[in-house]
């Protein structure tokens, strides 16, 4: 299996105001790549740049960051036949890795506009080196520059920085130095949900657990599905009676705790998410709390709480 460390360099339009700039707001103009082996030791790099065929202006930021020039990228290689040649230079069986997960999102967009063959038919695992960063160096939580991790790193900046190639170099260089046990904390690219109920998404990793479902019309369809909202102890599958029931303290996220008489007391938290097109799925996470956690959770629903009841109060009795 071959780590495939991807870069994407893109132009968008200059004055928002063109139709297509809704179904394809960054046109792809430069595509960088290095590919390790499985033990994590450098076997290629891939670098084109793509001719543009939707903007063919460049956008002033854009040019001023990765420092390319509209005649540069009218000697590139149409998206459609770049595409092909980085397909083959992957290999069949290889894994993305991508600083951050907006890459792989950009480029399936371009995928599709272009009608090529999509990545795949539904979610599939990529490591979020920013992600492994901070689960390796900080809080898990935090998300930082490329830059700054290689600065925190001391890895040396030999070559600059913003442009396809430079960064997957950089990225890789990351990658490399990560102990093993952190590659196990995979994303899923979510670009293409779960066709139905049978293809979602279910993962458990060291101390958590992880399900993606398929699409939904709206929020309200996707918070009253049974399946979503379930509460069963992931480790040993048992249906839980709920200590704190679901709450919502902002309409985005619900939280609720559940407690197993093996496991003690498991916080679930569910995401709505926008999918590409109209709809929504969830991100619910499951993952066992202390008592004490558990009582500030109790907290945070108590206060939720008395804030909708002053709200409805206002709204009765405005001053």
């Amino acid at each position: 299996m071959n780590y495939i460390i991807l870069d994407l360099e893109w132009n968008q339009s200059s004055t928002g105001k063109e139709e297509v700039s809704k179904i394809l707001p960054f046109e792809i103009i430069e595509i960088g790549a290095i590919r390790l082996n499985e033990n994590r030791v450098k076997t290629g790099e891939f670098n084109e740049l793509v001719k543009p065929q939707v903007y063919h202006e460049m956008h002033r930021i854009t040019g001023k960051l990765i420092h390319l020039e509209m005649e540069q990228l009218k000697k590139g290689r149409p998206f459609a036949e770049v595409m092909e040649r980085f397909r083959e230079w992957c290999g069949e069986d290889c894994m993305f890795c991508t600083w951050g997960p907006l890459d792989l999102v950009e480029l399936q967009r371009n995928i599709r506009y272009y009608g090529l063959e999509p990545l795949a038919d539904g979610p599939f695992p990529f490591l979020d080196v920013q992600k492994l960063f901070s689960i390796a160096y900080e809080d898990r939580k935090s998300r930082r520059t490329l830059e700054y991790a290689i600065d925190f790193l001391k890895i040396e900046k030999d070559i600059p920085f913003h442009r396809a190639l430079s960064d997957a170099y950089y990225t890789a260089k990351i990658l490399a130095g990560l102990e093993e046990k952190i590659l196990s904390n995979y994303s899923f690219d979510v670009f293409h949900l779960p066709r139905d109920k049978d293809s979602e998404i279910h993962v458990t990793f060291d101390d958590y657990a992880k399900y993606i479902s398929r699409g939904f019309a709206d929020k309200a369809e996707a918070i009253e599905d049974k399946k979503v909202m379930e509460t069963k102890c992931y480790l040993c599958r048992r249906g839980l009676r709920k200590k704190i029931r679901w709450f919502t303290p902002n309409g985005k996220h619900y939280y609720c705790v559940s407690y197993c008489d093996r496991h003690g007391y498991m916080k679930s938290k569910v995401r709505i998410r926008k999918a590409e097109g109209d709809m929504v799925y969830v991100v619910r996470t499951d993952k066992f709390i202390t008592e004490e956690q558990a009582a500030d959770i109790r907290e945070r629903q108590e206060k939720s709480r008395q804030q909708r009841k002053e709200k409805r109060a206002h709204k009765k009795h405005p001053q």
